[in-house]
């Protein structure tokens, strides 16, 4: 400010000088004034400089060359610009960073104003309700969410709880559960989270289907052994009612303890690590095993079956040797329960070609029809109840085949067709066997495994 002072006084005094000389008195008045005008009109100009570049569209650019009062001015908005252009900067570079994690959130995030309308939402919520982020925006969402359910939670206005819709991916061969719940926030605004729990929703169905199933598998022979024990108690019967009967209370009493050791190996799978590589059993033994007791079962159930069994191959299998022997047993008594006296079933180990070996049985019974192949490893689930019952299976068998296969590496694969037969297979991956070595071609006798027939 006083080097402005300073060049004012300095025009004014060689305006005066140069008045006075040309015109006295009178011209050294006109001379002082001329001067206070031309600084005037330099400091307009400059002023016009600076109030150009700070309406100029590139106001971060180069500023224009000025010294002094003007330049510092200049020097000190370019900073305070800059400041505030970074800071803008760093804001949006945080609301992208913010944006972009809630797009990432596995919940869906929706933002509406006072009266519901839409102001955004991320590609979950989306999904989720069916909106289309950029074509919804300003919509109510009580026009997007035709759920009566959602509705009146709106309209309740009861925020505490979380309400549970069908998505908007469910069809008619798909259930798709969302949860919804309102935050609210600010001024009349409010946050609406949902998340898919249609995984959550199918837990907890299945596990009310399986406490109902192993009540209902358990409860029908505890009431045929019920019945017995109250006839053998009030009744005076033969002896040979009463060796029927005590019987057939031993039957029951076996489907008892067979749905039992069951549940016993489907726990003990689900809970147990990963069988590792390091036990090896020769696939023979195996073999010899699971037909033994194939043939015994069909002997059991008086069936005259043709049973074919085909030689293993020369190699050994790593793994848990009784679950693999528990897999092959359930598929080929499965096999036998279902195929009727003069049909015939075959099993065996075979190459897949790209070492992988597969144990397959085949058998002509009379076939599953499309609709049930899907379920069939489900617990309890049964393609015709009244014959599995007869049968005497248990339910389980396919679903302890399944996660024995999986906990292997493997792969279970069905085929069937109605009165044509089914084809039951495993396969598990090529380094799960090795050649037999020649100091062990001798097939050794295994070990009694506990191995559930189901």
């Amino acid at each position: 400010m006083a080097v402005r002072i300073v060049v004012l006084l300095a025009f004014l005094m060689v305006g005066t000088v140069a008045g006075w000389s040309l015109g006295g008195t009178t011209g050294g008045v006109v001379g002082a004034w001329a001067a206070a005008l031309l600084w005037l009109a330099v400091e307009l100009v400059l002023g016009a400089r600076v109030l150009r570049w700070l309406r100029g569209a590139d106001v971060l650019g180069d500023p224009p060359a000025l010294t002094g009062l003007w330049g510092e001015m200049v020097d000190r908005v370019r900073r305070l610009l800059r400041a505030r252009d970074q800071q803008v900067t760093e804001a949006r570079q945080r609301m992208q960073y913010f944006l972009e994690a809630i797009q990432a959130s596995p919940n869906g995030v929706t933002l509406l104003d006072e009266i519901n309308r839409i102001t955004w939402c991320n590609q979950t919520a989306a999904s989720h309700f069916g909106f289309d982020a950029q074509r919804d925006q300003l919509q109510l969402v009580g026009n997007l969410v035709r759920d009566p359910d959602f509705t009146a939670y709106l309209a309740e206005g009861d925020f505490s709880r979380e309400v549970v819709i069908n998505g908007r991916s469910a069809s008619a061969g798909r259930v798709a559960r969302v949860s919804a719940q309102v935050h609210p926030h600010g001024e009349g605004q409010k946050l609406l989270l949902s998340r898919d729990v249609t995984a959550l929703e199918q837990a907890d169905t299945m596990r009310r289907d399986f406490v109902a199933n192993v009540s209902h598998e358990i409860r029908t022979p505890l009431t045929v052994l019920n019945g017995f024990v109250e006839t053998l108690q009030n009744l005076p019967l033969a002896e040979e009612e009463r060796s029927r009967y005590l019987g057939l209370m031993s039957q029951q009493a076996q489907r008892m303890q067979a749905l039992v050791n069951d549940l016993l190996t489907l726990s003990r799978l689900e809970g147990s690590p990963l069988p590792g590589g390091g036990d090896w059993v020769p696939l023979a033994g195996l073999m010899a095993q699971c037909e033994e007791e194939v043939r015994g079962l069909a002997s059991a159930l008086g069936k005259e079956i043709t049973l074919r069994c085909e030689p293993a191959p020369a190699v050994e299998i790593s793994g848990v040797s009784s679950e693999v022997l528990s897999a092959m047993s359930n598929l080929a008594s499965n096999a036998v329960r279902y195929t009727p006296s003069g049909g015939a079933v075959d099993f065996g180990w075979r190459e897949r070609g790209d070492g992988r070996l597969a144990f397959v049985v085949q058998d002509t019974g009379p076939g599953i029809a499309p609709e049930h192949l899907p379920r069939l490893t489900e617990r309890f689930y049964r393609v015709d109840r009244s014959r599995s019952r007869e049968t005497g299976g248990t339910g389980l068998g396919l679903a302890i085949v399944k996660h024995v296969v999986q906990r292997h590496g493997g792969e279970l694969q069905i085929e069937s067709r109605l009165g044509q037969g089914s084809n039951f297979s495993f396969w598990l991956p090529a380094g799960r066997f090795r050649p037999v070595a020649a100091a062990s071609a001798e097939v050794p006798v295994l070990e009694a495994a506990e191995t559930p027939q189901s």
